[in-house]
């Protein structure tokens, strides 16, 4: 597991650090100093001639820092401080002094010239307001420059919390962050701002994240093992779970397709397909390993029937909004007992329903929008969930007793009573129709095999995201098709399996 803290939970990790565990500021502000001089000499940057940009904060400090080593190894070092001298922190007027004894010279203007490298340690992961004036020409200039743009912590002008353009912003060809990736370093647009992200363990104790309800997280790639739902040797297809997908409307046979086939190759034992007629034949034909039962109108009774048969639900992709459907819907929430995954449509009917969503709870329901589906259930601009996401479906979970995967360049995962995980998998070949229903499927076909409501999900999610990222390295950003996804699931599953094996090698 990684942390991935806001600004605020970073600046309490660094509280706890020095006041609790008595390591001095200084301390971890040289060792800041000295992973970022030792990044840019592993990389092999030029820095022959090096410019320093700096606030009057402690990132201003770290990157006086900065300059004092690399001016000790005899580089040509111009540092350049564009915050206010009179609000210096107290750690920067160390730096500039020890920076000063050297002889080194101070800029009180934009230096204007040709450097091999910028570096930018303007503003550090606290910043909240828009950057404008004085502040935002500089970030001009050294975005406009040549040479290597190196940041110090995170890109001025990114919001640590949001990932947010705060007015302007540096672009970064590489970030060294410290102790923890901030994730306004990994959200859009700032993940684009920031470059390569290279994390320098500086010594910042993260007892503070551990204690913390509300810190995000991420997995390394090889950590998901650890949710995969066990496969017995004396085992049958009833051994792992009996899925019920409703999805798919008349003609529309593609969305339960897509569900089903991604929960068999998920590992789900059985699945049964309950759509339109119109949809049987094809739907035999494209996956024959499903059972499929049709519903020309609502029958109360057939419904509850297949609900007392499962032992996981799936319903609402490309279900339509229509009164059967919506019908149908309303009999699941009010009688599932069971796990159940409401994708696309089943999220638009509870939006023109708002009086169903009372029937969330119980802790056993994914919901599973992308941000204009969350718009509509919540009633919230897209701009303002993208802005304020994290407390936003943390908020709603809590309040709807649920999980929710929010969908996005960057997809979260939350529930009620835990944290919020945020996926790292994925890409661009992913947006085309029918990927969110590859998803829901995954997901479902998680849950039927026993895992948590919110494990399957995060699990799939994951899944689901190196899907799409073996897919584009085969086929590039253009020509994925939802439909072949499910496709890579037992490769990925596979990485999953001997990772866990190296695992139990090493430690028997």
């Amino acid at each position: 597991m990684r942390y991935l803290p806001s600004g605020a939970q970073m600046k309490a990790a660094d509280k706890y650090t020095i006041e609790t565990l008595k390591v001095p500021s200084l301390t971890l502000m040289e060792r800041a100093a000295e992973s970022c001089v030792k990044i840019m000499k592993r990389k092999g940057f030029d820095l022959s001639n090096v410019l320093i940009v700096c606030g009057s904060g402690n990132n201003g400090g770290d990157g006086f820092a900065v300059g004092r080593i690399l001016e000790l190894m005899g580089y040509r070092v111009t540092v350049f401080l564009a915050g206010n001298p009179e609000h210096l922190s107290k750690e920067c007027a160390y730096q500039i002094e020890m920076f000063q004894n050297l002889g080194a010279q101070i800029c009180n203007e934009y230096p204007e010239g040709e450097y091999s490298i910028i570096v930018d340690a303007l503003f550090g992961v606290g910043l909240s307001r828009e950057v404008e004036g004085r502040y935002a020409r500089i970030i001009e200039k050294m975005n406009k420059a040549d040479g290597v743009k190196f940041a110090v912590d995170i890109s001025s002008g990114i919001s640590a919390d949001t990932g947010c353009v705060l007015g302007t912003a540096f672009q970064a060809d590489v970030t060294v962050t410290f102790q923890s990736v901030k994730r306004g370093c990994l959200l859009y647009p700032g993940y684009q701002y920031c470059g390569e992200v290279v994390t320098a363990d500086i010594g910042i104790s993260e007892h503070v994240f551990e204690i913390d309800s509300k810190i995000v997280y991420t997995y390394d790639k090889d950590d998901y093992w650890k949710l995969l739902p066990e496969r017995k040797d004396d085992s049958n297809k009833g051994t792992y779970g009996r899925l019920l997908v409703i999805a798919g409307s008349e003609g529309m046979s593609g969305a339960a397709y897509l569900n089903a086939k991604a929960a068999y190759r998920a590992g789900a034992g059985l699945v049964r397909i309950y759509t339109h007629s119109s949809n049987r034949t094809i739907l035999q034909t494209l996956l024959p390993e499903a059972i499929v039962t049709t519903y020309d109108n609502y029958e109360k009774e057939e419904v509850l029937k297949f609900l007392e048969w499962a032992d996981t639900i799936c319903i609402g992709s490309g279900m339509g909004k229509t009164t059967v459907a919506a019908q149908i819907l309303r009999t699941v929430l009010e009688q599932v007992l069971v796990p159940c995954v409401i994708d696309a449509d089943g999220i638009n009917l509870l939006a023109e329903h708002p009086e169903y969503q009372s029937w969330l709870k119980g802790g056993f329901f994914v919901l599973t929008p992308h941000m204009k589906e969350m718009s509509r259930l919540l009633g919230r601009s897209v701009k303002e969930i993208k802005t304020n996401r994290f407390e936003i479906l943390e908020t709603y979970t809590e309040e709807q007793e649920i999980t929710c995967v929010l969908k996005d360049s960057r997809t979260l995962v939350s529930a009620d009573g835990k944290r919020t995980y945020l996926n790292l998998s994925g890409n661009n070949a992913l947006a085309k129709g029918g990927a969110g229903d590859v998803l829901a499927g995954m997901i479902a076909g998680f849950a039927v095999q026993g895992v948590s409501v919110y494990e399957a999900a995060v699990l799939g999610v994951y899944v689901h995201g190196r899907c799409g990222d073996l897919a584009k390295k085969a086929m590039g950003s253009y020509s994925v098709l939802a439909s072949e996804l499910p496709e890579y699931i037992g490769g990925i599953l596979k990485e999953q399996e001997d990772a866990k094996q190296n695992i139990l090698y090493r430690f028997p």
